[in-house]
């Protein structure tokens, strides 16, 4: 069970621009729009419904290999989290105005760094990682190809059986359906540049 921890460094400073959207917010708005009882989404995502409801209530925080499963479930990618609530079809995104999901468990923040719309072919990401911080507990399969470019610091990237310490500027290519897990076991935030290629579930 992925339990609500405090870190207060991966909260907004005061004075910076209020654009944290929380996931349980999402999940619940996404969730009764399509009409399904909290244990329909618990079956199809494979979580309790004790979980599911402690999510939306805010007393549960996903890691994020979860938030994307909870996420595929009701039809939509981590990416268009952040369409639910803030569409927009900007070319320029702020660096200050940047839509962010926290996840607490991973000890990570997730900023949407490019034009959220249904007509975006790519779902670009920077996923910031304190120190300790993990995408899930162990490696998780994504239903999509992704590019990623370490920006800060060091991570290890573990892809199946595989794992490969990367640091600042080194790429990697991660084909969908593949096991992968990102870690940072470093005493410093590290970042990384993701983009994803869009796919229709």
């Amino acid at each position: 069970m992925e339990k609500k921890q405090n870190h207060s460094s991966l909260r907004s400073h005061p004075g910076s621009t209020p654009k944290n959207i929380h996931v349980g917010e999402i999940v619940r708005r996404l969730r009764k729009n399509q009409h399904l009882s909290i244990r329909t989404l618990a079956d199809k995502c494979g979580f309790s419904p004790s979980f599911i409801s402690q999510v939306e209530l805010r007393q549960a925080s996903p890691s994020i290999a979860s938030t994307e499963r909870i996420a595929f479930a009701l039809g939509v990618t981590l990416g268009e989290f952040f369409g639910t609530t803030s569409p927009s079809h900007a070319a320029v995104i702020r660096a200050d105005a940047r839509p962010v999901v926290e996840s607490e468990w991973s000890r990570a923040k997730i900023e949407a760094i490019g034009p959220i719309s249904e007509d975006s072919q790519l779902e670009p990401m920077v996923i910031t990682l304190e120190a300790g911080g993990a995408s899930g507990s162990r490696p998780y399969v994504r239903r999509a190809e992704q590019l990623a470019v370490v920006l800060q610091g060091t991570v290890e990237l573990t892809l199946e059986e595989q794992a490969y310490n990367l640091k600042r500027g080194d790429a990697a290519c991660i084909p969908s359906e593949i096991h992968h897990c990102w870690r940072n076991h470093s005493r410093k935030p590290a970042q990384i540049l993701i983009v994803t290629a869009h796919r229709n579930l």
